[in-house]
């Protein structure tokens, strides 16, 4: 029990702390300066913190004295980071701490109930707000994020969030918390605060009452009666402290281990963080749910090396974000049912697929069918002919298959085999397989071949005269291509006049080119879309080939699929599969307004197509003409990218490409104008444009009635509605898009980074796709335009 004495001491000490590290009202920090509140002693400094690759800032608490000014504390709005543009600040005032942007909008508060007489920075890490009486009326210990100081209690109804990457500050996937007088650790349903069941816990006889870190850096659970209990594990334990010599940290780590960190306070640039103890030992195995993707993310798996867990891709497979590898895995190629079908081909799979081999790895949760007994020969022909099937494990006789998305991953000990199904051509690059009838072919080849050696000189002098021949006919237009290698079927211009009844039946009108109905019987498609070029130029034959190489060769579900082409004479046309319900301008822009469930369809449709163009393709495409009017939809309203006699071709060593501009007004990046090489974010931005006509079912620019003007401009209306918290507006009376709330906030962000001015700001359309889908957090976008740059 602590003296009368010293407790006097204490209160006079801390008095001290407070006039010597005392904020007083009306004091500011801006992004625009480097400046920052401090403890008396220097240690802790609150202030703006840049987030890396970007030109946003958030507001924290960090270690001022150690080289690497680990941030131990950050503001966070509805469990966001709280993320600021150039120029915010954040102002003391009576009513507590606030953080405007430049407008002077709100972006994040600190509102006690009491009035604040001044602040402090106090050398525990605590920020303070304190009132006439000398009483803490708000202060960043009572509202922790990931870490834990010395002098630090978590409450009952506190908890700690971790961060999402180690370098991302926004809310994470794991929580600690405390529930029927237990503290938890468990796994988010992430983006939600939804929990999955826990992986650790740390139980007391009776209830807890507090998670406490004293200040000789101990850490225990204690109850209401005064009792204590520290975690158990085999990484815990009794450890020998020197709080004198050391800082201390207890972090929520972003791959869910509650560990404590030491750091000398000798501040010798070569020091850095040590790990003291951690709970669990294994998280890698620790954390097994039905849902969820486990400690790392889907199709990857954990084993636990120098005390962390670190996530790898099995061959084949590579990381969805490379920045974040706890971030899933994905595979560097196509697989499901139907993939393998390609204009009748018929695919052999042993060609077409082959198996990697990992041993002592397993997602024990993700079985569709188990066999037994089996061989591993008979497991992996199963696996092979199964379009279902993307991995298979076997072990003992038994056979287990799984099927993506694989969760739970994990390093582990047993002797099985993962057979990993990975594809090692496109099926472009296939002959079909061999059929009796082929095979008399092959015999009469190979006796023509024996006659054709014994008459060399005769053959040599046919040919000779051929060449003759060849050489003093007049040259006709047409050209031999070897985008013949595509599958694609070459028409008759006669056969296609006939099956268009003649060119009548017109579908629509192109940048160079009308669009017309036509019906092919011997085709897999009976009804059909061709496109007839205009009478050829120098430019359309350009155009002409460029579209064949784009989509030749391309097969995905949000892609039009081209079925031929002819090439004779004069007469260039294109033959597509017919898409029924015409293009999404139609339906946007109709006179209903389709239902949101089905543009949000429409949205990720789209985005997968574009991604498959920019990333996934042989040879990647900008598109370079994204908008409603080339996105046609089919009969089970399916998004499907057209168009692509625009698009241009890069080589697989180039990212960038000069070129004239191109695409549609209005939906242009700006970059067209700045006689700089394009990207393939210049397709992001026409996205950026479409997804907000999407969500709103409106035109990006239209002529609005007086008093109206400012919604004239589709992408700076929905930008202003952002920032003055009414994204509701853009919607109007749209009851579904309403209900549908988080996801419409989330695509409103999305929509304002695509179309950010400056095209290193925008996301690529695999980043834009993970954020769609709500496997990445969307962080408050910066105005799209520089509003705020000095000329």
């Amino acid at each position: 029990m602590a003296s009368p004495t010293l407790f006097i001491f204490s209160l006079f000490f801390l008095q001290v702390m407070l006039v010597f590290g005392n904020i007083t009202r009306s004091s500011t920090l801006s992004t625009n300066d480097n400046n920052a509140w401090l403890s008396p002693s220097g240690e802790f400094a609150f202030g703006f913190r840049q987030l890396n690759g970007t030109s946003l800032f958030m507001v924290a608490i960090w270690y001022e004295k150690i080289p690497d000014k680990t941030i131990v504390w950050n503001a966070k709005a509805n469990e966001m980071l709280a993320t600021a543009p150039t120029g915010s600040q954040v102002q003391l005032t009576s009513g507590g701490l606030i953080l405007t942007s430049p407008e002077g909008e709100s972006i994040w508060t600190a509102q006690p109930n009491a009035a604040v007489s001044y602040g402090a920075m106090l050398d525990t890490g605590n920020l303070v707000l304190v009132n006439k009486n000398s009483t803490f009326v708000w202060e960043s210990f009572k509202n922790p994020t990931d870490t834990l100081l010395p002098n630090q209690s978590l409450e009952l109804d506190d908890k700690l969030t971790s961060r999402f990457t180690d370098t991302n500050y926004t809310s994470g996937r794991f929580q600690l918390y405390f529930q029927d007088g237990v503290v938890w650790l468990s796994p988010l349903a992430w983006p939600t605060q939804l929990r999955y069941d826990f992986y650790y816990k740390i139980d007391v006889p009776g209830s807890a009452s507090r998670l406490v870190f004293d200040e000789l850096g101990g850490i225990y659970v204690e109850t209401a009666n005064g009792t204590q209990n520290q975690p158990q594990g085999p990484t815990w334990g009794d450890s020998t402290l020197d709080p004198k010599g050391y800082y201390y940290r207890a972090t929520l780590d972003f791959n869910g281990v509650f560990t404590q960190y030491a750091h000398p306070r000798n501040t010798s640039a070569h020091q850095r963080w040590t790990i003291v103890r951690y709970v669990p030992d294994n998280i890698c195995i620790a954390i097994f749910n039905d849902m969820g993707s486990g400690t790392c993310g889907y199709n990857s798996y954990c084993s636990m090396e120098n005390q962390r867990p670190t996530c790898k891709c099995p061959d084949g497979y590579s990381l969805v974000d490379p920045s974040n590898q706890f971030g899933g895995c994905q595979p560097n190629f196509t697989l499901g049912c139907g993939v393998d079908n390609d204009a009748g081909l018929q695919v052999r799979r042993e060609e077409l697929y082959k198996f990697n081999i990992l041993k002592d790895v397993d997602w024990p949760l993700s079985d569709y069918e188990k066999m037994q007994p089996y061989s591993q020969e008979n497991c992996q022909q199963s696996c092979l002919h199964d379009c279902m099937c993307d991995v298979a494990v076997f072990s003992n006789e038994t056979c287990w298959k799984k099927r993506l998305p694989l969760g739970n991953g994990r390093a582990q000990s047993g002797g099985q085999l993962v057979l990993i199904k990975t594809r090692v051509a496109s099926i472009g690059n296939l002959s079909p397989p061999t059929s009796p009838d082929s095979r008399k072919k092959d015999r009469v080849k190979a006796i023509l071949k024996g006659l054709l050696i014994g008459s060399t000189v005769i053959n040599s002098m046919f040919l000779a005269t051929l060449v003759l021949v060849l050489v003093l006919k007049p040259k006709r237009i047409v050209q031999t291509t070897s985008l013949l290698e595509t599958n694609l079927h070459s028409f008759t211009y006669e056969a296609l006049k006939e099956a268009t009844w003649g060119f009548s039946e017109e579908l629509g009108r192109g940048s160079f080119g009308i669009v017309y109905k036509g019906k092919l019987e011997a085709t897999p498609y009976n009804v059909v879309a061709v496109k007839r070029l205009d009478r050829l130029a120098q430019e359309r034959e350009k155009e002409f080939r460029t579209e064949l190489s784009a989509i030749g060769k391309t097969c995905h579900k949000n892609l039009v699929r081209l079925i031929g082409f002819c090439e004779e004479g004069i007469h260039r046309l294109l033959v597509y599969e017919f898409m029924s319900n015409g293009t999404l301008a139609d339906i946007l822009f109709g006179q209903s307004k389709p239902v949101w469930n089905a543009r949000v369809g429409f949205a990720l449709g789209i985005a997968r197509g574009l991604l498959y163009l920019h990333q996934e393709c042989d040879t990647p495409i900008i598109h370079c003409d994204i908008k409603p009017q080339n996105i046609l939809i089919d009969q089970h309203f399916n998004a499907k990218i057209s168009d692509f006699g625009l698009a241009k071709l890069l080589l697989s060593d180039q990212s960038r490409t000069n070129t004239m501009i191109r695409g549609t007004r209005g939906y242009v990046a700006p970059e067209w104008f700045k006689n700089v090489p394009v990207t393939v974010k210049v397709d992001v931005y026409s996205y950026g444009v479409m997804l907000l006509e999407i969500i709103c079912c409106r035109r990006g620019v239209v002529l609005m009635e007086s008093g109206e003007e400012e919604k004239a401009i589709l992408t700076d209306w929905a930008y202003d509605c952002y920032m003055e918290g009414r994204i509701d507006a853009v919607v109007e009376n749209d009851k579904e898009a309403l209900s549908d709330n988080v996801r419409l906030q989330k695509w409103v962000k999305i929509a304002i980074w695509c179309i950010q001015e400056h095209h290193e700001m925008r996301p690529t359309m695999e980043l834009v796709m993970q954020m769609l889908q709500g496997f990445v957090e969307v962080p408050n976008p910066p105005p799209p335009f520089s509003l705020y740059s000095i000329s």
